[in-house]
């Protein structure tokens, strides 16, 4: 085995055709190409260098250049689920040393793919391949990836703690055959009971709303959905599917032996002094049980208004609107926008000793003392309508309705506002104005729509700049005037303009973003939209008239949160571009 002190690295023979790559594909100019190639000349150094050192292309793009001009795979590693049997094969002090990270282990064709900051290192795929005894798949990835990966797999331990888990299992199997009958054993013992533990505490700590489990053709995928994104985080053996399947039905108080249908359960989890509730789903697919798990914190309490984003004059006309004594406010957005937390917000402003609050949801997510939730069963006749048709005889002042989605719901709660009551309910619309016509198609007269609905708010949720690593750059002209374009009159005259964005620390794992916000347009319905909607107008038209009566948009919300050092422009465009 050669010392990995005195592997020095193989040098790329031709760095200068790299910059060839990135000129054909229009990644740099002939200006640039030229300028390069004269400073790299006159400096004795290779183009690669020189190019890092003007910043004129990113990381990765140099590195799929590299990976072009030596014909090997490129990999983003942000979107890679590691394997712990791979991370397992080599120590931290190896994986620095070369600059390299293992992410895939094939254990049928015995090989292990790397990814390299150096795929020409020839000295590091053969000590590696000599001390795993695997043959080696090398993929070119940036530097930067790779270290911001060493880091996260090799110190939070993830990959890590659930590779020692899975060696476990394996020496157990190794050890006896497991009959079918066994199972129920082998889901209590300690390395499953221990992969499972270490999958939901880093849910926990990582602050993840949902963790996903996918069986896959030759292993069960693990994503965490953090701040709103999808992130692949695990990858582990086809061999750990069953049990591990099993060990969460059995904690969530599911069937182990129903595997035809779908199910649902609950389980309480608690890591340090974080308590959280979390929602079961199994479903299941050609490839075995799917898993997804919804996590509802019990500490930490509902959010106020403010604390959700909302402010100015949109939380003025929410609030004013929220006061009255009758009428109806909405709450629209796709599915995850944040739509049942901003009524909770409003309905814990309201609780008090002196009003009766109910609410009808699907599911209860968070008990609020004081307010009779109940939670819709359909199975038994319990819907949103039976429900809300029952309530109206229990003397409620305020009634939360989780959804209108049909016409007898629309309906009742028309007629409920008519008669003197409060209601809340959310609806998909993708913005405030297309809220009415969508009542309308639900079936509701223009006439009682014109006079019982008070506000209607769409949101979408956007992630927070992390406040620990947070940078300011001037933005360029392009979209600076995008900025002006989109803002009009709130576009501020009287002050130099500045962006913010995270460059990515340890406290936000490297990924620039810490938590969420929301951003939100609030309609009042006043006398003139009034107007429009009993003449049967469309949302354009709702639109327009609400903006000239002095409506924030969502967009130009998101954009005015940018520019206070809240979010960034690329986040507000992700979630609110039409």
């Amino acid at each position: 085995m050669p010392d990995i002190q005195s592997t020095p690295s193989v040098q790329l023979t031709d760095p200068k055709s790299i910059i060839d790559i990135l000129l054909s594909e229009n990644l740099l100019t002939k200006e640039q190409y030229d300028a390069v190639s004269v400073k790299a000349a006159s400096d004795g150094r290779s183009p690669t260098e020189v190019l890092k050192e003007m910043g004129l292309v990113s990381e990765d793009q140099i590195g799929k250049a590299l990976a072009q001009l030596v014909g090997v795979p490129y990999v983003d590693l942000s979107n890679v689920s590691f394997s712990p049997q791979a991370i397992g094969f080599l120590t931290r002090p190896v994986v620095e040393r070369f600059s390299l990270i293992p992410f895939h282990y094939d254990e049928k064709e015995g090989t292990l793919s790397v990814a390299m900051a150096d795929p020409l290192n020839l000295d590091a795929v053969t000590f590696i391949g000599q001390k795993t005894g695997l043959s080696i798949k090398s993929f070119a990835a940036s530097p930067s990836d790779i270290k911001k990966a060493i880091d996260l797999q090799y110190q939070h331990g993830l990959a890590g703690d659930v590779g020692e888990a899975i060696k476990e299992t394996e020496e157990f199997r190794k050890e006896r055959t497991v009959d079918s009958s066994e199972i129920g054993q082998i889901i209590h013992e300690a390395p499953i009971a221990k992969i499972v533990s270490t999958i939901l505490e880093y849910a926990v700590n990582s602050r993840a709303s949902d963790v996903h489990i996918e069986p896959q053709e030759d292993r069960v995928r693990v994503r965490y959905r953090i701040d709103g994104i999808l992130y692949d985080k695990l990858s582990l053996p086809i061999s750990v599917q069953e049990s591990l399947t099993s060990r969460i039905k059995i904690l969530a108080q599911m069937k182990i032996d129903e595997h035809r249908i779908p199910q649902d359960g609950r389980l309480n989890f608690k890591v340090k002094d974080q308590e959280v509730d979390l929602r079961v789903s199994t479903v299941p697919t050609v490839k075995g049980e799917s898993i997804a798990m919804r996590l509802l914190r019990k500490s930490g309490g509902i959010p106020t208004l403010q604390e959700l984003g909302l402010g100015g004059s949109a939380l003025k006309s929410l609030e004013t609107a929220a006061l009255r004594a009758h009428g109806i406010i909405l709450v629209c957005g796709p599915t995850g926008s944040g739509k049942t937390t901003t009524l909770y917000a409003l309905l814990s402003r309201l609780n008090t000793t002196r009003v009766n609050i109910a609410s009808l949801e699907d599911p209860v997510e968070y008990e609020i003392p004081g307010v009779n939730q109940v939670q819709i069963n359909p199975a038994v006749g319990l819907t949103f309508a039976s429900g809300l048709r029952s309530f109206l005889r229990q003397d409620p002042n305020i009634i939360l309705v989780g959804e209108v989605r049909d016409g007898e719901t629309t309906d009742l709660a028309i007629q409920a506002a008519l008669t003197g009551h409060l209601v809340f309910s959310t609806l998909h619309t993708s913005d405030a104005a297309g809220a009415l016509p969508r009542l309308m198609d639900l079936g509701a007269e223009t006439f009682l729509l014109s006079s019982t609905v008070n506000a209607i708010v769409a949101q979408r949720i956007v992630r927070k700049i992390c406040q620990t690593c947070k940078t300011s750059f001037s933005p360029p002209q392009q979209l600076l005037e995008e900025i002006k374009l989109v803002l009009g009159s709130f576009f501020p005259k009287d002050k130099e303009i500045i962006l913010y964005k995270g460059q990515g620390c340890e406290k936000c794992a490297r990924l620039g973003y810490l938590g969420r916000i929301g951003i939100f347009e609030v309609m009042n319905v006043d006398d003139k939209i009034t107007r429009l909607i009993l003449d049967n107008a469309g949302s354009s038209e709702i639109q327009k008239l609400a903006v000239q009566n002095g409506m924030i948009t969502m967009k130009q919300d998101g954009y005015l949160k940018a520019l206070r050092g809240e979010t960034t422009i690329e986040e507000v465009l992700r979630v609110a571009q039409e």
